[in-house]
């Protein structure tokens, strides 16, 4: 993802922005691995090979989120981890 999309992308459930991006890998502008937060519904959204998930709930796929959360827990921040929408560890 090019972090100037960070200046169009909403939360797809509560229409809120700006998101708050945490990088995991990163090269200049580009994010491979990171994560969007949203801080009113307290939604995170994956970056996965440089490509947002930004689903409604009912179509995340939950276990390749879990897998993605349990691999970079101790890069994503800790209210990700913890308390998250729609799920967390």
């Amino acid at each position: 993802m090019n972090k100037s999309m960070l200046e169009i992308l909403a939360c797809p459930i509560c229409k809120y922005h700006p998101l708050e991006l945490s990088e995991i890998n990163a090269k200049d502008e580009l994010v491979s691995e990171g994560t969007l937060y949203c801080d009113p519904c307290s939604r995170f959204f994956p970056i996965i090979e440089e490509i947002p998930i930004m689903l409604p709930d009912e179509l995340r796929d939950k276990k390749q989120e879990m897998d993605f959360l349990n691999k970079f827990k101790d890069q994503i921040p800790e209210k990700i981890i913890t308390k998250a929408n729609p799920w967390h560890l």
